[in-house]
């Protein structure tokens, strides 16, 4: 019988400096994705990133990759892993304590939204859409709601899509140009 479950990041994230802080989104998105990149190169997951920094310091709190087969775990999305290593950093089951952002690679998918609701995350940051996700590589990202964005308003959350969006998209075909697996 199972009664837990870790989720192991690849060994390379130990060498990542953690105390960094990156003031502009732009600069944030580009360490994600050049994590994501990363990731590819070495074989060790999906191509999405993600991490969460603190608004007001601009400190990194935590990082996420997506370790969807590398840990037998089909919700060890990026965004997913961000939140439970900052919610285990920070020793609190909710990011309300102060504002938090979340960058990501790509527009977190129906899963991962709903992550982002019930976590305390009040700005979400995103590069590729839905669309470039399905179109570029094939994953399915489930069906969101039409009005997602604003339900994410109305509960306090500010979404800026589609940032740095060339890039992001290149992310992709680096994963499909490197006959990543499809899951």
């Amino acid at each position: 019988m199972i009664t837990s479950k870790t989720i192991i990041l690849p060994k390379w994230v130990n060498d990542i400096d953690k105390r960094i802080k990156l003031i502009s989104d732009e600069d944030k998105l580009n360490f994600v994705l050049e994590l994501a990149i990363k990731n590819i190169k070495m074989k060790t997951g999906g191509p999405f990133a993600a991490a969460v920094f603190n608004k007001s310091t601009n400190e990194l709190v935590s990082i996420g990759l997506n370790v969807v087969i590398e840990n037998n775990c089909s919700v060890a999305h990026a965004e997913v892993v961000a939140i439970i290593n900052a919610e285990e950093k920070l020793q609190n089951y909710r990011l309300d304590d102060t504002e938090y952002i979340l960058i990501s690679s790509a527009q977190p998918c129906v899963m991962c939204n709903g992550a982002v609701l019930w976590s305390g995350i009040t700005t979400l940051v995103f590069g590729a859409t839905k669309d470039d996700v399905e179109e570029i590589v094939g994953f399915d990202e489930g069906p969101l709601h039409p009005n997602w964005i604003d339900e994410f308003k109305i509960r306090g959350i500010n979404v800026i899509p589609n940032l740095l969006n060339e890039r992001s998209r290149e992310v992709l075909q680096l994963y499909k140009d490197n006959e990543g697996i499809l899951y």
